[in-house]
Formats: structure tokens, C-alpha cells, sequence
């Protein structure tokens, strides 16, 4: 038996892997409005900043910061994924735990962050991270934090290869 302990810091930034049961499914890309209308509202109830996000079809990670006097992301997560599943009329939608990673420092922050926004292109999904529409990378553009063309193309990169 597993002594597993969740690691709380009040006003903590995680890291985290969230996975559907059936991983052979799109159920989070076909529902993404109902997905972002839940994270909407749990956020209004419970604050938490998004710093990243990026939703796949059966898998999302993201980064949260919470605020200085929080610290339970459990409660968090434990509401998103009753709301989804009941948002689109399904029952054990959800793997029953989820992964995370308490961020240590700004190369752990940044290194986390590429992760997430690379994803896509890791999982075959697009060439390019631009062309990921389920993901923060586009608000981080927008912001310029990240240059539209972050990463390249991974045509252009296999293309070499031969």
C-alpha cells in the first residue's frame, strides 16, 4: 500500500498531470467549451492563477499558482472533475488521482512550462505549437512572453534527419 502525502505550501505553483480513465478518448477536446466553463467557475469559488494549460484529448497539464492563504489544489481538482463529468453527462470520466509537482525555482518554472506547451507536438497531435488550439501558449504570445514561432516545426527538424 502506497504512503503517498500531497505536498501543500500555502500560495504554492504546481505542476500537474490530470488523465481521463479511457485514454483512448477525445472527450476533453470535443467538450473544451464545458471543460473551460467548469475551471471558470471553480475559479470563482476557489481563486487560482493559470500560469499554463494545455488540454489534450484524453490528458491536460497545467500550472497553477494559488493565492498566499491557499494551499488545496486537491479541492480544486476534486470540483473540476465532478463538475465536467456531471456537465457532460458521464459518469467515471476521471482517472481518481492526479500527479503534481510542487515548482521549485524559475528554471523548474520555465522548464514546466515548456513541457506543457510542447505537448502537442510531443504526442503527434500538430508540427507546431502555434497550431495547438486547446492551449495557454496563445495567451503567452499575446502577452510576449513566448514568440509565435517558439520551437519551430518538427517537419523542418525531421527533414534534417534524412
Amino acid at each position: 500500500m502506497s504512503n503517498y502525502r500531497r505536498y501543500y505550501i500555502n500560495g504554492g505553483t504546481w505542476f500537474f498531470t490530470v488523465n481521463l480513465k479511457n485514454r483512448q478518448t477525445d472527450l476533453l477536446v470535443s467538450h473544451v467549451a464545458a471543460l473551460r466553463a467548469v475551471v471558470k467557475d471553480v475559479k470563482q469559488k476557489k481563486p487560482f492563477y493559470i500560469d499554463a494549460w494545455v488540454v489534450l484529448p484524453e490528458h491536460l497539464h497545467c500550472i497553477w499558482t494559488l493565492p498566499q492563504d491557499e494551499y488545496n489544489f486537491s479541492a480544486r481538482w476534486r470540483e473540476i472533475k465532478k463538475r465536467f463529468s456531471k456537465a457532460i453527462k458521464c459518469g467515471a470520466v476521471w482517472q481518481p488521482h492526479f500527479w503534481e509537482h510542487a515548482i521549485r525555482d524559475e528554471e523548474d518554472y520555465r522548464r514546466h512550462v515548456d513541457y506543457i506547451y510542447i505537448n502537442p507536438v510531443k504526442h503527434g497531435w500538430v508540427t507546431r505549437v502555434q497550431d495547438w488550439p486547446f492551449s495557454s501558449f496563445h495567451r503567452d504570445v499575446r502577452e510576449g512572453i513566448y514568440p509565435v514561432g517558439w520551437a519551430g516545426d518538427i517537419n523542418e527538424f525531421n527533414a534534417g534527419e534524412r
